[in-house]
């Protein structure tokens, strides 16, 4: 054993002996080895320096090298909430966002004032400027307004709401440093007659006015409200007490463009005849809860130019009245007609305005018992309506519904609210109304979801909304609910007006219909 051992170790040594015996192959090891080293250690630097930029550039604030035009135009993207955190982050993003701002909405509590001009200071560009104050608490002062007025030197829209704290006397001082105000909104004030005299007397830019529940027209005596020396292009008067007080302005707007009238005590049927003789550029007029009768609306139909009319809850107002409005107002594009269940306005009336009102492109009735005489007539006449509400109304029913589908062929949004119409009269959507693209039906006893089914089969590219089984039909929605069903047994027939696919989607839009399931097993028989 010992000598085996001896001759291995011996064996052993005579090898390495031999390797070593070899100069050439010792250097070339050598050399290999270095430059491996070498490499390894370029790569190494190469890593170093790849870092190293890495970290240059990672410290780069690109953010800081836009422009402060770049920078306002990103911050006018971005909600209010979202600009008063951004303002936050550096005074150069305060200063950018301060002098971006245009828009500025402000709880005008007494608690305001103090830091009104420090506010204005910083936001020197605002055009828009709103002013509300809670009906419990006290509202700013006239001299908190003009304050608004003196720093606010590019002020064109100006909203007050709630500041009872304004007077007659602030609103003229206001008035008088702030000529550029193209929009005034005033809501629950307490200033009167003479503010709002001041407003349009000095305001010679002043194109929209807007007046809602203003307390000072109702204490005492007031002046009359003259048309001063602006341009209304759109004036507004809501809730008001003596609103008979602007006759005068809106005799005297001769470019007046917009008239809307709410909720407004008094007599308007000889303010209409007075105004209507001065106002020939009149386009849109909005009339809601006023007492006002035919003669009101015969003295309407002289405005020749009139596009848009909205006759809401005035139950004085009969067919005669609208029918003399049909024979003035030819060019009408929108009409709007709430009956408020009077039974006063009907087939005559809608007769007339079929008859001469060809341009018609929308048609809202309410409470208005229209039958398909008049409907059928409106349809086959107004080739260019496209939207059509027919809501609370005792006599449309699936009859009126199928003339309307018949000859409407322009007809891309139909409104169906409060009517007797059922399943049959929805499913003759299917192939009339090629332009339609919504139907929207609510409180109809007689439509199920098996009717809006049957709609989204043949024509899936249509909208349909109902609301008895709080149930929004899509086809988007149909698209994204697809999911695999469980195997089934195979089905003996496929009825050919549908495919699989179809019957799968009405059964995931109906929800778990009973109806709707039922009408998918009659049309699909399985065998037992």
């Amino acid at each position: 054993m010992f000598r085996k051992f001896e001759y291995l170790l011996m064996g052993q040594q005579t090898s390495s002996v031999a390797r070593a015996s070899r100069p050439e192959e010792v250097m070339g090891s050598f050399i290999r080895q270095r430059s491996s080293g070498l490499a390894c250690a370029r790569s190494q630097e190469k890593e170093m320096e790849e870092i190293e930029q890495l970290e240059l550039i990672e410290d780069v604030e690109y953010i800081s090298q836009l422009p402060d035009e770049c920078l306002a135009y990103i911050f006018q993207k971005l909600e209010s909430a979202d600009r008063n955190q951004c303002s936050l982050v550096c005074k150069r993003w305060h200063w950018v966002e301060a002098q971006g701002r245009q828009r500025l909405s402000l709880l005008a509590n007494t608690e305001l004032g103090p830091v009104l001009p420090a506010l204005l200071c910083r936001f020197q560009h605002l055009t828009k400027l709103a002013l509300r104050c809670d009906r419990k608490a006290k509202s700013i002062n006239d001299t908190a307004l003009f304050l608004v007025g003196r720093y606010c030197l590019q002020l064109k829209k100006l909203k007050l709401k709630g500041c009872k704290q304004l007077t007659d006397e602030g609103i003229e001082r206001f008035s008088k440093i702030c000529s550029p105000l193209r929009k005034i909104s005033c809501g629950s004030c307490s200033f009167g007659a003479r503010g709002v005299n001041s407003i349009l007397r000095h305001c010679s830019y002043l194109e929209d006015f807007t007046v809602k529940r203003l307390r000072g027209l109702a204490e005492g005596p007031s002046e009359l409200i003259e048309p001063g020396c602006c341009k209304l292009r759109r004036l507004c008067l809501k809730e008001l007490y003596n609103a008979q007080l602007f006759a005068p302005l809106i005799a005297g707007s001769k470019n007046l463009h917009t008239l809307t009238l709410c909720k407004n005590s008094g007599n308007w049927d000889k303010i209409f005849e007075i105004a209507t003789q001065h106002i020939p550029n009149l386009v849109e007029l909005h009339m809601e809860r006023l007492h006002l009768s035919d003669r009101g609306l015969h003295a309407v139909s002289k405005c020749n130019n009139l596009e848009v009319l909205h006759v809401v809850k005035t139950p004085e107002c009969t067919s005669l009245g609208l029918s003399a409005v049909a024979e003035g107002c030819r060019r009408l594009r929108k009409l709007h007609l709430d009956g408020w269940k009077s039974n006063r306005i009907g087939d005559n009336g809608l007769i007339s305005v079929a008859w001469k009102c060809k341009d018609l492109q929308e048609l809202v009735l309410i409470g208005i018992n229209a039958t398909a005489a008049s409907l059928g007539l409106m349809a086959a006449n107004c080739l260019r309506l496209e939207r059509l509400a027919l809501c609370s109304s005792d006599t449309v029913g699936d009859l009126e519904l199928s003339c309307i589908i018949i000859k409407c062929h322009s007809l891309k949004r139909l409104c169906i609210k409060g009517c007797p119409i059922t399943d049959q009269g929805m499913q003759a959507l299917a192939t009339g109304c090629p332009d339609l693209v919504k139907v929207k039906v609510k409180k109809c006893r007689g439509v199920t979801a098996g009717s809006a089914a049957f709609l989204l089969a043949h024509r899936p590219s249509l909208i349909v909304s109902l609301d008895r089984e709080a149930l929004v039909v899509e086809p988007e929605i149909a698209r994204i609910t697809e999911r695999p069903v469980p195997a089934a047994r195979p089905s003996r027939s496929i009825s050919q007006g549908r495919s699989p696919l179809a019957k799968v989607r009405l059964a995931l839009v109906a929800g778990g219909s009973f109806v709707t399931w039922n009408l998918l097993r009659r049309s699909s028989p399985v065998e037992s």
